[in-house]
């Protein structure tokens, strides 16, 4: 079992930044593969990105690839997720997802979920 829990959500002009962290109560969690997905309200929840557990693998959605950065410090169990140009149809409640292996950009695959944090850009 692993527990992820998000923090560094909250309210951003268009065009800001955010970091989100990803933190996993899990001794194993750096053999682990992390990805970040989103939800909108009304829409399915949408990958955005993955890491290796070695953080030497990375991919991305199109719609967020050169705005957004995952990267992972695995001493401190982390996955971040590093949000560019932000811009209002960004906001989103962001979840962190873990597996033993990369699963994909279906969220159905990934086994091991955070409880979210929200976004929210304004115009």
């Amino acid at each position: 079992q692993v527990l992820l829990v998000e923090s560094g959500g909250g309210l951003v002009q268009a065009g800001g930044s955010l970091r989100l962290s990803c933190a996993a109560a899990a001794r194993s969690f750096s053999k682990f593969a992390g990805s970040w997905f989103r939800q909108a309200p009304g829409k399915e929840r949408e990958f955005l990105g993955a890491i290796s557990w070695s953080g030497g693998a990375t991919t991305y959605a199109d719609s967020v690839k050169g705005r957004f950065t995952i990267s992972r410090d695995n001493a401190k169990n982390t996955v971040y997720l590093q949000m560019n140009s932000l811009k209002p149809e960004d906001t989103a409640v962001y979840y962190c997802a873990a597996d033993v292996s990369l699963r994909g950009p279906v969220a159905a695959l990934w086994n091991f979920w955070g409880q979210g944090t929200q976004v929210t850009v304004s115009s």
